[in-house]
């Protein structure tokens, strides 16, 4: 790789081969679309960011898969006061999920009550585990919203937990004002996702990743 790429990306060296990596990160992050669209019809709430998502989507009028890569990237410019390296993943993260959410949204109809809803978004839970579970394996660098968070833990010293938790609040909070889904669906994952990606992070690790609480699909 050119020097000038290599300062700006961060690839593995060793281990599974480039091309085996962004396969399964790209398959990863497809799943993640999936997942985010399923929750988004499952009308019963979202998880901080997709409510912030959501949130903008209505008040713009733009498509929230577009707001999802515009948030990206926009996320990403904060990068550079960080000094954080991209990973080749953390662009493909910041264009596919968007791209994949508006996708199936498309060919996913809304959930017809409640507990269809309640169906989708346990579904989507698993559905996601899985796709961050991969995304991570790939090991192609964080997407660019937990990049913010491992950056700012390096650039502040603070705990990652709290780091964390501040971002999190903030984005709901903001997802709230706009109009985002607050609601059980929100609570669902927050205590959900954890303990999923877990148990399914050692099956496609490709790097012995010890810790995925840094690095998610989204």
């Amino acid at each position: 790789m050119p020097s000038f790429l290599d300062a700006i990306f961060e690839v593995p060296r060793t281990g599974a081969p480039l091309w085996k990596r962004l396969i399964l990160v790209e398959v990863g992050l497809i799943i993640c679309g999936l997942a985010f669209a399923l929750m988004l019809q499952a009308t019963i709430g979202l998880d901080p960011w997709d409510a912030f998502h959501q949130g903008l989507s209505k008040i713009t009028g733009v498509p929230i898969g577009i707001v999802v890569i515009i948030v990206g990237f926009a996320v990403l410019g904060l990068w550079y006061f960080l000094r954080q390296k991209l990973g080749i993943g953390t662009i493909l993260n910041a264009i596919t999920i968007g791209l994949a959410i508006d996708f199936f949204i498309a060919v996913i109809p809304v959930a017809a009550n409640f507990w269809w809803g309640l169906l989708y978004f346990v579904g989507a839970i698993l559905i996601n585990g899985l796709g961050i579970a991969m995304y991570v394996g790939g090991g192609l660098g964080p997407g660019p919203r937990d990049g913010l968070m491992t950056g700012l833990v390096r650039r502040t010293g603070k705990p990652l937990w709290l780091v964390r938790t501040a971002i999190e609040v903030v984005v709901l909070l903001l997802g709230w004002a706009f109009g985002g889904a607050i609601g059980l669906g929100t609570v669902l994952y927050a205590f959900g996702i954890g303990p999923v990606a877990h148990v399914m992070m050692p099956w496609f690790n490709l790097d012995k990743v010890k810790e995925p609480e840094e690095q998610e699909g989204h």
